[in-house]
């Protein structure tokens, strides 16, 4: 069960620990689509299910940055921060992606707060997520996330 940050003390209370994973997601292909639509990423390999068949992966997969990009809307389940007046995605240290996201797949996110930083009027936190595939030997992406949270 995931419990609610209280703030930025709370925040600092928790470097070091690891979060666990949120539930189960499936990726769906008017997902991708859309994503193709709003970034005019094209890619057959996102949006041509009749050719992706014969291409390298079986079937179509997620773009990479639409998978990066799902971790704001998953973070919240592991990482409820109230006791703050804002909070705004500031960057990522590094990104990588291992391993495909398949149409159709089930992924988690798992993250561990790994620092809180004092800034001007708030704090910085570093995150350090992955989002696996269910079943996948390893992850589809793994990223070092900043997240400014103001008080």
């Amino acid at each position: 069960m995931a419990r609610t940050i209280q703030g930025i003390d709370g925040l600092k209370e928790l470097v070091g620990t690891d979060l666990g994973y949120t539930s189960y997601r499936t990726i769906t292909q008017d997902q991708i689509n859309t994503f193709a639509d709003a970034t005019d990423d094209h890619q057959w390999i996102h949006v041509d299910p009749e050719a992706a068949k014969q291409g390298p992966f079986g079937t179509t997969i997620a773009h990479g940055f639409l998978t990066l990009s799902l971790v704001s809307a998953m973070l919240p389940e592991l990482l409820p921060v109230e006791g703050v007046t804002m909070g705004v995605n500031y960057g990522t240290n590094r990104v990588r992606f291992p391993a495909p996201v398949p149409v159709g797949s089930r992924i988690r996110l798992g993250a561990t707060l790994a620092d809180v930083t004092d800034i001007a009027g708030g704090a910085q936190v570093q995150v350090n997520v992955t989002i696996e595939v269910e079943g996948a030997t390893k992850p589809s992406m793994a990223a070092e996330i900043l997240f400014r949270y103001y008080r």
